[in-house]
């Protein structure tokens, strides 16, 4: 009898990376979610991050974000670094760069696994990965009128 972990569902998918993009345009969680989408998943991780009103004790007023060229192929990078660790079925993550406001969504990222916590530690992985390594920049207009630059890499 064949052990549980020797069923094809258990193991990472052969192209596990649906969906890698950067883009100007608003963020859709549908899209994403639907890129995750896998049978053989028993855990489907999902972070979503938003622009938020405050950082570092000020009131943010609106934010730019911008990427250096480089930018996609760090998060191919980054992404194929989760793929290795973890038994990734499905991947994808969107970042958004323009103008954006309080409350637009900033970045979307999803994972599926065979099992839940696996999908937690990827997803979170993924996420604090590209956050860390991704040559995205974020510029921010403060209530007060001054503006600030924040996670340049």
């Amino acid at each position: 009898m064949a052990s549980m972990n020797d069923h094809p569902g258990e193991q990472a998918a052969q192209e596990p990376i649906k969906l890698l993009a950067i883009r100007e345009a608003a963020l859709s969680l549908d899209e994403v979610f639907r890129a995750v989408g896998d049978d053989a998943s028993g855990g489907t991780a999902l972070f979503v991050g938003t622009v938020r009103n405050h950082d570092g004790g000020a009131d943010v007023d609106a934010l730019g974000y911008s990427c250096h060229p480089s930018a996609e192929a760090e998060m191919r990078r980054v992404a194929e670094k989760v793929v290795a660790e973890y038994p990734v079925r499905a991947l994808a993550a969107v970042h958004r760069i323009g103008d954006l406001r309080v409350g637009d969504l900033a970045v979307v990222v999803a994972v599926s696994c065979p099992h839940r916590g696996e999908a937690f530690e990827a997803c979170r992985k993924l996420i604090d990965d590209l956050k860390h390594e991704v040559p995205i920049w974020k510029h921010q207009t403060l209530s007060d009128g001054t503006e600030e630059w924040v996670g340049a890499c």
